[in-house]
């Protein structure tokens, strides 16, 4: 039972999707409402404004990694429910009707909750990834699918595994557009010119 109730607590933080909170504070734009409508902070890049994305970025990561903390410090068996449960409320948060973003940063504050080596690893590999073919969505799929890997060769916990492979799968599944348009050749590449942001003066409207 307090598992459970451990459980939908990181659920409600993971739920604070930080996108919106922070476009929110910050007058700019909904998220959901422009670009690839991701409240992430790739999109919120989309507005130019930096400082936005880097908060987003942060909060995001945090929430995981906060979630796993807590868990740990107070129920240690809980936690890996714990870090499952904060990233699926990112996915498909209660207080934003249930329209989240794709779950990067989240699972990689989740991940360095669990172990900061197994972060390491896996934004290592997400590093690797990037600065060989400039795809953030597939530096981002293929560094959750390593991860899965990661964890059972160092620690050979079938718990802590079973869980990052479960972020694992959602996540290659919220990235399956991505997927077709690399398949395709059409994926945007890191550093390509984007569209037209948006106008900041549309949050107000």
């Amino acid at each position: 039972m307090f598992i459970a109730l451990a459980a939908v607590a990181g659920y409600l933080l993971g739920s604070i999707s930080f996108a919106v909170v922070v476009s929110t504070l910050m007058r700019l734009p909904d998220p959901r409402s422009y670009g690839s409508k991701n409240p992430g902070a790739t999109n919120v890049l989309r507005t130019g404004n930096k400082v936005a994305a880097v908060l987003t970025l942060a909060g995001d990561a945090l929430k995981g990694f906060v979630a796993v903390l807590l868990a740990l410090l107070y129920l240690p068996e809980s936690a890996a429910f714990v870090g499952v449960a904060a990233f699926v409320g990112h996915l498909y948060p209660v207080f934003h009707r249930f329209q989240g973003g794709k779950g990067v940063a989240t699972a990689a504050g989740v991940l360095f909750g669990f172990s900061g080596w197994l972060g390491l690893a896996t934004i290592a590999t997400f590093a690797i990834i990037v600065a060989f073919f400039r795809y953030v969505s597939l530096a981002s799929i293929t560094a959750a699918v390593f991860a899965v890997f990661f964890s059972w060769f160092i620690y050979r916990n079938a718990v802590l595994t079973g869980a990052v492979a479960v972020m694992a799968a959602l996540l290659v599944w919220r990235h399956r557009e991505n997927i077709q348009r690399l398949v395709k050749g059409t994926e945007s590449k890191l550093g390509a010119k984007k569209a037209t942001p948006p106008d900041p003066s549309a949050a107000s409207r």
